[in-house]
Parts: structure tokens; C-alpha cells; sequence
């Protein structure tokens, strides 16, 4: 569904991608772990056409979407859903007209077909009847829920998640993570999760893939990750807690 191909971003002298390579196969959730400025949400830009690499090419079903116009990638767009990490919504606009904007911007519906349609998706996040409230009358779990909410409006072939449980107590984390499983069963996309949250990336992954200085140590499933002896993945995955009992043993 989605193929990066020796994929270089950079700023000047700064190189944030490297020649990084990576596909990601049709109804998958990818998670894609990586520390803070590691370039992690780059590459969700790249997918979603917001940025434009310095060299490679990126592919959605088959298609090269590089070199793409804007009005081109809006049709790509109609096949694609974003969960932002601070949600995004309008605060000027009420829930049930967040859920629906995309309906509007890329849909021919009549206004009946979109307010079934937005309560349906409400109803799929949990949400019910709450289309009158402000984003500014709600707490952070349920920005997130309405914000998929709005990502899945469209009933896209590939959902992008940019650090989805980012602000969430545990409970609240749990249980977007939950929903996230839940509309990978129900509809079957190509999911693309960013997150340092390991709990989450092993919660919600088919396969994970680890970037650091610019491209990946390690892809592989979630069984594989946990099982790895490869020292960079092993101390990212435990936040160093190897290295600081080894420690502690030491000047036992």
C-alpha cells in the first residue's frame, strides 16, 4: 500500500532521513518508534503529501506521488485519514461540523447523508450525541475520539496516527489504543502509528520499525522486537533500564 524509496530529507547540512527505505503492506498497523526529532513524523508528512523529500520517491498503491500537484494529492487525500497529536480540530466549530469537514470538502452528500454519516462515526468512537459540544468543552481522550472520529469519516483506505496517546493518563491511553485495534478489525486500513509509547506500539502493532540517525535499525513484528538481541533496539524499547540495572549490579 504505501512504499517509501531511498527516501533523503534535509535541511541545508542537516540530514533528518537518509536514504531510508520502507514498505508497508495493505490492511497492516505499522508502528513506528523513534526518540524525540528523530524524524518520525516527517515521515507521516511525506505520506500524506504536507512535505516533499529531498530525493527518493513515495509511492500509495503504486503511485508515485512526489512530484504530485496539490489538486492531485487532494485525490489522494480522499483515501487517507490523519489523527494529529494534539487532535487539530476547529475550536470554532462544533464536533458534529469537525467529523463532517472532510465530508464536505470532498464528498457530494446532502446534508442528510453527512449528519448520518457523523453520527455513525461518533457512534463508532464512542461518542454518541455529542455533534452540539465545542472541542473546547471536551476533555483530551475525547478530542482524540472525535479526531479519529473525523479520520475514518471517509472510510479511507490508510489511517496516519501522529503519537495518538501523546497528554493521556494511562486509562485514557489504554483506551485509545483499544480504539485503534477496534477500527483496524472494523475497516480494514493500512494504519501508520508514530509513537515513543511502548506500551502502545506493542498494544496496537502488527510490525514495528525503529529510526534512528535517520533510518531504520530494525523492522520487524512486535514477537521479533521483543526477542531481538540487537543492543539499540533493547535499550530503546526498555528506556535504558538494562543498562541502569547492569549498573546498579556493578557497585553491588
Amino acid at each position: 500500500m504505501i512504499s517509501l524509496r531511498d527516501i533523503t530529507v534535509a535541511y541545508d547540512d542537516r540530514v533528518i532521513l537518509n536514504h531510508l527505505s520502507l514498505d508497508i503492506y495493505d490492511s497492516e498497523t505499522l508502528v513506528i518508534l523513534g526518540t524525540s526529532g528523530s524524524g518520525k513524523s516527517t515521515i507521516l508528512r511525506l505520506i500524506i503529501g504536507l512535505q516533499k523529500p529531498t530525493a527518493g520517491q513515495v509511492l500509495i498503491d503504486g503511485r508515485d506521488i512526489t512530484n504530485c500537484s496539490e489538486e492531485e494529492m487532494d485525490g489522494v487525500r480522499r483515501n487517507m485519514g490523519m489523527v494529529f497529536q494534539y487532535s487539530a480540530l476547529f475550536d470554532s466549530m462544533t464536533v458534529g461540523e469537525n467529523v463532517a469537514f472532510g465530508l464536505r470538502q470532498h464528498g457530494h452528500l446532502s446534508e442528510e447523508e453527512i449528519i448520518h454519516i457523523v453520527a455513525e462515526k461518533l457512534h463508532a468512537v464512542g461518542l454518541d450525541g455529542i455533534e452540539a459540544m465545542m472541542p473546547n468543552d471536551l476533555s483530551g481522550g475525547m478530542k482524540k475520539r472525535v479526531s479519529l472520529a473525523r479520520a475514518i469519516a471517509l472510510d479511507p483506505k490508510v489511517i496516519l496516527y501522529d503519537e495518538p496517546t501523546a497528554g493521556l493518563d494511562p486509562l485514557r491511553s489504554t483506551d485509545i489504543n483499544k480504539l485503534i485495534v477496534t477500527m483496524q478489525t472494523r475497516l480494514k486500513p493500512t494504519s501508520v502509528v508514530v509513537t515513543h509509547d511502548m506500551n502502545s506500539a506493542f498494544y496496537v502493532a502488527d510490525r514495528m520499525a525503529l529510526l534512528l540517525d535517520g533510518n531504520f535499525v530494525m523492522v520487524g513484528t512486535k514477537e521479533e522486537f521483543e526477542r531481538t538481541a540487537n543492543k539499540e533496539v533493547r535499550r530503546f524499547i526498555t528506556g535504558g533500564a538494562e543498562d541502569m540495572e547492569r549498573g546498579g549490579k556493578l557497585h553491588e
